[in-house]
Formats: structure tokens, sequence, C-alpha cells
């Protein structure tokens, strides 16, 4: 039987458990651990997906360290011999889904970029022909690749909550002229490098959010990296504008959950064996497209 970690517990040592991850404060260094816990329309399921967490730190250490170089990031070490006491004592729950940070300044808005309409974007534009505000060309289809990636920023919302959309003047307003400059185009730059390696890999890279931190006057990636979870990844070889796409992420969860009429504002339920079945082989998929190598869950 797999080993599910739905929720990490480490003796003597109060965690905050967000929607799918745990973070410790270590004072100057947070452990961020992705548990195996997934979430659909805002709501936790009462089921794991079996390496979840375990793809999605590995994939953001594979990106760090492609993007190393171009941006600094918040990475010590995932490690877990490396971890301090009491948390090196604890492999079984910790190995390959934890990261060692620096804890930063986090800038209070997330930088999405949009290469392609889709989602909440493709909605806006069938009804007001923009998307967060920035109009765009008439005629477009379902998730056709736009003319040019767009910066769309958002607030960060309290758990439970939704984030909103905000345009580049309310960024500069929360973050300042020169920040709101840097993490758009930096967000861009990161985009492109990421969107043409996908690309070789079979992969299209529809749209992604990334955050950033403020340490010793440096702003830094932080947080999760294009991930299943922070990103839109379609198989290249299935894409056809004008209609949904497959996706490598919890396309499953949502499908099942839409048939069943799932009442999103109630509780999560216990998800069918094939259904999260299919979900971790998706996973685990975009992993080894991505990276190029073989899935090794630690054990």
């Amino acid at each position: 039987m797999t080993n599910v970690v739905l929720e990490t517990a480490i003796e003597g040592v109060q965690g905050k458990h967000g929607k799918v991850r745990d973070i410790y404060d270590l004072g100057d260094s947070l452990l961020i651990a992705a548990s195996d816990r997934i979430s659909a329309f805002d709501v936790i399921m009462k089921s794991g997906i079996p390496y979840k967490g375990q793809v999605l730190t590995q994939i953001s250490k594979f990106w760090f360290e492609f993007l190393d170089g171009v941006v600094e990031n918040h990475l010590i070490s995932d490690d877990v011999s490396q971890f301090p006491e009491p948390f090196c004592n604890y492999p079984e729950q910790l190995a390959g889904r934890t990261m060692l940070v620096k804890k930063t300044n986090v800038l209070p808005i997330e930088c999405v970029i949009r290469s392609y309409i889709t989602g909440s974007g493709w909605k806006e534009y069938k009804q007001d022909g923009t998307v967060c505000g920035i109009k765009l060309p008439a005629g477009l289809k379902q998730c056709e690749k736009l003319p040019e990636l767009i910066f769309t920023p958002a607030t960060k919302a309290e758990l439970g909550e939704h984030d909103e959309n905000i345009d580049f003047d309310r960024c500069v307003d929360i973050i300042g002229a020169e920040n709101a400059a840097y993490v758009r185009d930096k967000s861009v730059e990161i985009f492109e490098k990421a969107s043409a390696h996908a690309a070789s890999r079979g992969i299209l890279l529809a749209d992604t959010k990334f955050e950033w931190g403020e340490i010793d006057g440096e702003i830094i990636l932080i947080d999760e990296v294009l991930t299943p979870d922070s990103s839109r990844f379609w198989p290249a070889d299935k894409y056809e504008p004008g209609r949904d796409q497959e996706s490598f992420d919890k396309q499953f969860v949502r499908n099942y959950l839409e048939e069943i009429h799932f009442d999103k504002s109630g509780p999560g339920v216990i998800l069918p064996e094939d259904i999260i079945e299919k979900t971790s082989a998706k996973y685990v998929e975009a992993y080894e497209k991505l990276t190029g190598s073989p899935f090794q869950p630690a054990e």
C-alpha cells in the first residue's frame, strides 16, 4: 500500500496547515512539506493522491535548478538529513516532499502569466473581449494561443477565499513601481524559458503563477514553481483550439465532482479508487515528461 501523507505530525512542534501544505516556522527559515491532500473548487477532499506531494516538490526543485543563474530562489535543502532537529528524525513523513527554505518578506501578489486563453480568462473574454481588463483581438477561440504573453497579477487571498485579479496600476500601488516592474519582467522571462523547455518535452505551458519574496533587499522566487498545481500543462500532441484541453493535474477529480454534482460549499468527499489512481498517474507523468527522468518515490 502506498504511503499517503495527508498531514505531517512532528512531535512537540506546531505547524500551520494550509490547503495542501504544512509549514513549520524555524525562525529565519521555513520547512514546507507538500502533503498528498488534494483540493478542488477550493475544497479539500477526504482522500489523498499517492506521490502528489513528492511530485510537486521534485518538480519545483527541478525548475529551481533549471533557472539557476536566471533568478535566485528560496531553496536551502530538500535533504531530510540536513534538516534541523527534530525534523531530521522524520524521513518517513518528510522525505521527497519537503523543502527547507529561506524566510522572506512575501510580496502580497501572485504573478500570473498567460500564454493561452482558457479558464476564467476565457469566460471574461466571451463576455467583455478582455482578460483581466486587458483588451484582446476579436475572434479568439477557446484555448487559442494569445498574440503575446500577458501579465495578469492577482492579490493573495486568505485560505478559503478567492484571489482577486488586479491591473498593473493596482500592483504598483501594492508593492511599488520598481518591484512591480521587476516581478512582471522576471516572471515573463522565466515563463518564456520554461515554456521553451516544456515544448521540447511535448508539453504546452498555458499559464502559471509565480510568487516572490524579499530578503536582504533582494527579490527572489519562492513557493512552488511551475508545477501542475500552479500551472496549466497540456500535451502538445492532443492540443486543439476551440475546446477544453487535457491537462496534467486534477482534471479527473474535477470531472468526477462535476458528475456527482458535488456541493462546492460543503465538505470534501472520499474519491473512488480509479479516480485516485488516474490522478496520481497524471502527476507522475508530468514529472517524467518535464524532467526527462523516471520518478523515484522517496521511501
